[in-house]
């Protein structure tokens, strides 16, 4: 083998293992899931069953809207993010990505074990395929501060390439202004200026749905944590998970109410429900 020829054949074998090392490349068409709160006073079964079914539709990875401990407490936490660890432990072929709900980060102690047991920082996000990811942190905060805003902003830039952009907080810090069609509040504004298509969020344990400038606004149901007031699906509160079909720049979304015992199975898109439960046509 002469030189030349011996320095090609290196190149390629040290690209192969560079690809081999990086795994494959993640696909246009993919599915992922949304969890809501599994605390807030959490009902005992309720998370356990929400694993099964997630589990059962097989998705690429699971974002959790926050909340996944009781909290609260520094001397308590780290006992309850074990016990919060032990309940995920047989899912852990599926990659979790959590966003810090105020039940799991209210102090620098719980701040430093959000870090430990998520393995990531409060704000942070990631690319899959054509889509784009921004975690952001309301725990400590009924608003998106400043820094959140600042963070979101440097972070859509640099991604505006990516076609499809989902933006997930605990808190739905932007329900009275999208209620209200305040077109003027600068998540709004960020959202429009980059293309974000789906802002998420959980904290109320409803199911809501607001579409404004073409950005739709999702609260999506328990997955664990106490209903609050009525117990009616048809206004919202009931037990489930989401899952979101992505299919290049396109993206489906189904919120699952969760089978018997729990629920009744019923499955609807963010289009059959508003902000006031189900729209009167899917009643």
């Amino acid at each position: 083998m002469t030189g030349n020829r011996r320095l090609l054949f290196l190149a390629a074998a040290l690209a192969l293992a560079l690809a081999a090392l990086a795994g494959p490349a993640a696909p246009d068409s993919f599915r992922f899931a949304i969890l809501g709160d599994r605390t807030g006073e959490a009902q005992p079964g309720v998370f356990e069953q929400v694993w099964r079914e997630t589990a059962a539709e097989r998705p690429a990875f699971v974002v959790s809207v926050g909340d996944n401990i009781e909290g609260l407490d520094d001397s308590a936490a780290e006992a309850q993010w074990q016990e919060w660890q032990r309940m995920v432990a047989p899912y852990r072929q599926y990659p979790l990505y959590l966003v810090p709900g105020n039940h799991d980060v209210w102090s620098e102690r719980s701040e430093q074990l959000f870090r430990k047991f998520a393995a990531r920082p409060p704000h942070y996000s990631f690319d899959y395929g054509p889509a784009h990811f921004t975690i952001l942190d309301n725990s400590r905060s009924e608003d998106l501060p400043a820094a959140e805003l600042a963070f979101l902003e440097t972070d859509l830039q640099a991604h505006k390439a990516q076609p499809v952009k989902f933006v997930f907080s605990h808190r739905p810090s932007w329900l009275i202004d999208a209620v209200f069609a305040n077109r003027q509040f600068p998540l709004h504004q960020l959202a429009k200026r980059y293309g974000v298509r789906y802002v998420i969020a959980g904290h109320v344990h409803l199911m809501l749905h607001i579409d404004l400038d073409g950005v739709t606004y999702l609260s999506v149901p328990s997955s664990g944590g106490h209903l609050r007031n009525s117990k009616k699906y048809e206004d919202g509160w009931f037990f489930g998970e989401t899952t979101v079909d992505v299919r290049g720049q396109d993206a489906g979304i189904q919120i699952r109410e969760l089978k018997p015992p729990l629920g009744k199975g019923r499955v609807t898109t963010p289009q059959d429900w508003g902000r006031v439960g189900l729209a009167a046509a899917a009643r």
